[in-house]
């Protein structure tokens, strides 16, 4: 098993990605600590891992609120001891048309689940890792990352600013054996995929293609194989990859553990271009 032992709190784990990475780390013998707003959601998820033979816990936790989060982190830490790996899943759409007509607290509200949640539950759980020896972070990031997906501003601006942080945060922690990866899932039909290509359909003719939408057969990318990227990216086989975006569909990541030190010695798999 790839994660035998190891602690790892996850969010949004009550469906979709989130829920899928669980029980992929759960099959892998991680003990897992299972964060989300809807309860309903999270037991239902954690009675899947358990069946799975995984110990598991849920929180329930809103990620905008740095009281809830603190206190997410500090129960993972009472249940389990430590914290192994935190994956940062949680997130939703926000407000899709064009920027103008978007809501602007719907706006603000998608900047604060997506990054600012992001922000706070790294923020809680750094020094838990340090004082561990060490962890892995792995944030979600998404189709709006990479491109310049209309009518989907706030959340295309929430994920590419995921990746930005995770190669700052990746630097301000290698000392403290702290890895940090942004994960790419690629455009899987869960509720929010649905949301996204219902909206954006509404506000105007749009080629799903263009924001990445890698849609086959009306069935999107693999849940499965952006759960195993997540198992990957916390195992053994990513050491000593840190501050990189992996991506479940475009990237061959089975076959990156050998080059491992050759992409840190490089800007391959970053947001980096060179300077005129």
């Amino acid at each position: 098993m790839r994660l035998k032992d190891k602690v790892a709190l996850i969010t949004g784990a009550g469906r979709g990605i989130g829920q899928a990475i669980a029980l992929a780390y759960a099959s892998e013998g991680a003990r897992l600590a299972l964060a989300a707003r809807s309860l309903d959601q999270l037991e239902e998820t954690a009675g899947r891992a358990t069946a799975l033979g995984a110990q598991a816990s849920i929180i329930r936790v809103d990620v905008t609120s740095q009281d809830e989060v603190e206190a997410m982190a500090a129960e993972t830490l009472r249940r389990f001891g430590r914290i192994d790996v935190l994956v940062n899943n949680a997130g939703i759409v926000g407000p899709i048309g064009a920027l103008e007509d978007n809501d602007v607290e719907s706006w603000v509200r998608t900047i604060q689940v997506n990054l600012v949640g992001t922000y706070l539950c790294c923020r809680s759980v750094i020094p838990i890792m340090a004082d561990g020896g060490g962890g892995r972070i792995i944030n979600l990031s998404g189709s709006g990352s990479t491109s310049a997906p209309h009518y989907l501003s706030a959340y295309g601006s929430s994920k590419a600013a995921i990746i930005r942080l995770t190669e700052i945060l990746s630097l301000e922690l290698a000392d403290k054996n702290i890895q940090v990866n942004a994960l790419g899932p690629g455009s899987i039909h869960t509720g929010m995929w649905e949301e996204i290509t219902d909206g954006t359909q509404a506000a105007g003719e749009v080629d799903l293609y263009e924001f990445g939408l890698q849609v086959t057969g009306g069935g999107g990318a693999s849940i499965e194989r952006a759960a195993e990227l997540a198992v990957w990216l916390a195992s053994d086989a990513a050491d000593g990859l840190s501050g990189r975006l992996i991506h479940a569909v475009a990237d061959d990541f089975p076959s990156l553990t050998p080059l491992i030190s050759e992409i840190m010695a490089s800007d391959l798999y970053t947001l980096r271009r060179d300077e005129p």
